[in-house]
């Protein structure tokens, strides 16, 4: 599990190792002059704690944190910012707190009816449990970038790209929305919890059939459309057809018998429901002539 530490202040720790330098370089001067042994032994002592102190010195930016090892043991994780001391055994890996961008592959696979699509997403994470990210995965970076494109795979075999079939009530990739990405963040927090991150969002960057069905399903879809633009119109014909017999009926313009209903009929739904503008024609007779 993940510990966190607090090392002291690297400030005196730096005063330490300046003065240990100069005091050594002083000296080791002195004693080369005047033939000095213990001065010189005394020097390369300085000398050696210098670089001992240096070693334990380090500078933690804002929203970085390192990871304390030592000799194979999880000591734990300093996470503020600034300059501190550490004991100059411990070896360190740093890591960055930042909120990270990937802009995942454009896949290519089978939807849930077996289309083929083309999608992709982009997610945004942020490593949250340093100890998870550093001792329970290889590389972080590496294992964000696939467990993304297996939980992206996943999704798309798991809905359909459109649902061609009106009044259904069954989430598709394309009218899905923010539930479709709620989903894909889910799934992706699930499967990088083992890391350690946290998927701030996660949302589908790309979707489109795959070009080779792209002509087909998009004459599919129009002819869908013009289905139900067709439906609409037929629908309101019958209604302006209803409208204007009842309105002859009540204002007794004229009195129609059930076959002159029937070619009123059928000429309105013809002159409402036709692609191009109707020829009136002139009747001089009956309606019988």
């Amino acid at each position: 599990m993940e510990k966190t530490v607090k090392p002291i202040s690297g400030y005196t720790a730096l005063g330490v190792a300046i003065i240990s330098l100069l005091l050594s370089i002083y000296l080791f001067i002195t004693g080369i002059k005047n033939e000095v042994a213990f001065l010189i032994v005394i020097s390369v002592i300085l000398f050696i704690a210098f670089v001992f102190i240096s070693k334990g010195i380090m500078i933690i930016h804002p929203n970085h944190s390192r990871v304390l090892n030592f000799f194979g043991k999880y000591v734990g994780t300093v996470k503020e910012n600034g300059l501190f001391f550490i004991n100059p055994l411990y070896s360190t890996i740093k890591l960055s707190l930042r909120s990270e961008n990937l802009q995942g592959q454009t896949i290519k696979v089978n939807d849930k009816l077996g289309n083929p699509i083309e999608i992709g997403a982009v997610v945004v994470w942020k490593i949250g449990n340093t100890y998870k990210a550093v001792y329970d995965v290889e590389r972080v970076v590496d294992y964000v970038r696939v467990q993304s494109e297996a939980a992206v795979r996943h999704l798309a075999v798991s809905f359909a790209y459109d649902d061609f079939e009106e009044g259904t009530q069954e989430i598709t990739l394309r009218n899905g929305g923010e539930e479709v990405n709620h989903i894909l963040e889910n799934e992706l927090t699930a499967r990088l919890e083992k890391a350690g991150i946290v998927v701030e969002e996660a949302r589908i960057s790309h979707l489109a059939y795959a070009p080779e069905i792209a002509s087909a399903m998009l004459q599919r879809q129009q002819a869908t459309a013009i289905v139900a633009a067709r439906s609409k119109i037929v629908e309101g014909a019958v209604g302006m057809v209803e409208m204007a017999l009842k309105k002859l009926a009540t204002e007794g313009v004229v009195e129609l018998d059930e076959e002159r209903k029937a070619v009123m009929v059928s000429n309105l739904m013809v002159v409402l429901c036709g692609d191009k503008a109707a020829q009136p024609v002139v009747n001089t007779g009956t309606l019988y002539n």
